[in-house]
C-alpha cells in the first residue's frame, strides 16, 4: 500500500547507490532513476548530489530520509494491525544478530517462527555486535540480538539468555595440557580469538580487566572473524580458542574438543535483544515473546524469562 517511490528513495539513500537499490528491490536501474526524478519533481528539490559515479544526500534528501523512515515504519505497523483484525499475522520483520547467536541459537527458532507465521517476511543480518548496534541506530533493522557486555545509552537492551565462554582445544593436540590451568599458564597458551567489535572479545576483555590483565597480556597468535573459523583452526594446531559453549556442544559431546579450566576465570555474559528507545513495534514484541517462550518450552539452559535494563 505504501508509495513505492518512497521505498525506492529509501533504498537509494541507505545504499548511496542506484545500482544497489536496483538489486535490492528487483527493479531496473532506469525505473529507479525515474522514481527518484518523480519525487524531485513533486517536491521541487534535488534529493541527491551526483559526483561522477558517486552520490550523496542533499539537505532536502536528508530531510526526506528522516520522514521516510517514520512513514515506512508506520506503514509496517498499519499492515500488521489491519491483518490482525482477521486474526492474521502479516508484515515484515528485519532482524540482526551477532554471529554466535545467528549461527547457534536462532536457526531452530526462526524455523519454528516462519512455520507458525508464514505471512511474516523475516530477513536476518549476521555480523558482529558493534555492527548490529549501528544497524539499529541507522534504522536498517527492527530488532538486534547481541552478545556484548557494553551498552550504548541511546539503545534499549533486554537479556534473554545466559551464555558462557569456554577455553577449548583439540583433544589430541592438547593431550599433554592439564585439565585446569593457573592464570600464569593460561597467559602463555597460544590463543585464537574473535575480531575487534565482537561481543565475545568484549566479554574476554572485561573479565581480564577484573583480574588486572589486558588483552595484550595473552599470547594471541591470530584474530578471526567467526567462531567456525576458530574451531577449524584449533583442529589443526596446538592453539586454544575462547568461544561460546553453545558453539562447541557437539564437538565436546563427541570428544573432539576439551574444555580447559582456568583458575578464578569465568567468562559469563548475557545474550540481549537490542532496539531503539521509544515505541516498540508490535511485530518486534511478538517475536521477542516467541523467542522467550521457545527457550522456556525447549528447556534451553540459561533462558531468562524477562528483565530489562
Amino acid at each position: 500500500m505504501s508509495d513505492f517511490r518512497l521505498k525506492v528513495f529509501y533504498s537509494v539513500a541507505k545504499n548511496l547507490s542506484f545500482t544497489k537499490a536496483s538489486q535490492e528491490l528487483f527493479v531496473s536501474q532506469p525505473a529507479i532513476t525515474k522514481h527518484i526524478r518523480e519525487l524531485e519533481s513533486l517536491y521541487q528539490v534535488r534529493l541527491f548530489n551526483r559526483m561522477g559515479s558517486r552520490i550523496s544526500l542533499t539537505e532536502g534528501g536528508k530531510l526526506l530520509l528522516e520522514h521516510c523512515e517514520q512513514i515506512l515504519a508506520d506503514y509496517r505497523r498499519l499492515e500488521y494491525d489491519m491483518h490482525l483484525l482477521n486474526n492474521e499475522y502479516s508484515g515484515q520483520l528485519r532482524l540482526g544478530a551477532s554471529t554466535t547467536i545467528a549461527q547457534y541459537v536462532l536457526p531452530p527458532i526462526l524455523a519454528r517462527f516462519t512455520e507458525r507465521y508464514p505471512k511474516i517476511k523475516v530477513s536476518l543480518i549476521d555480523t558482529n555486535s558493534r555492527n548490529i548496534e549501528v544497524a539499529i541506530q541507522n534504522h536498517d533493522i527492527d530488532l538486534g540480538m547481541v552478545e556484548g557486555v557494553f551498552r550504548l545509552p541511546n539503545l534499549k537492551y533486554e537479556p534473554f539468555l545466559c551464555d558462557e565462554l569456554v577455553v577449548v582445544a583439540d583433544s589430541r593436540q592438547s593431550a599433554k595440557l592439564p585439565e585446569e590451568l593457573a592464570i600464569e599458564e593460561f597467559v602463555q597458551l597460544p590463543l585464537v580469538l574473535r575480531e575487534r567489535g565482537s561481543g565475545t572479545l568484549d566479554t574476554i576483555e572485561m573479565v581480564l580487566a577484573e583480574h588486572g590483565l589486558k588483552l595484550s597480556s595473552l599470547n594471541v597468535i591470530m584474530n578471526l572473524g567467526g567462531t567456525e573459523g576458530i574451531k577449524s583452526f584449533i583442529g589443526y594446531s596446538n592453539a586454544a580458542g575462547i568461544v561460546s559453549i553453545q558453539s562447541v556442544s557437539r564437538e565436546l559431546r563427541e570428544g573432539m574438543f576439551r574444555v580447559l579450566e582456568v583458575d578464578d576465570l569465568s567468562f559469563k555474559r548475557h545474550f540481549c535483544f537490542v532496539q531503539a528507545q521509544g515505541q516498540e513495534e508490535p511485530m518486534v514484541s511478538k517475536f521477542m515473546r516467541f523467542v522467550r517462550k521457545y527457550l522456556e518450552e525447549e528447556k534451553f539452559p540459561g533462558h531468562i524469562v524477562e528483565k530489562s535494563y
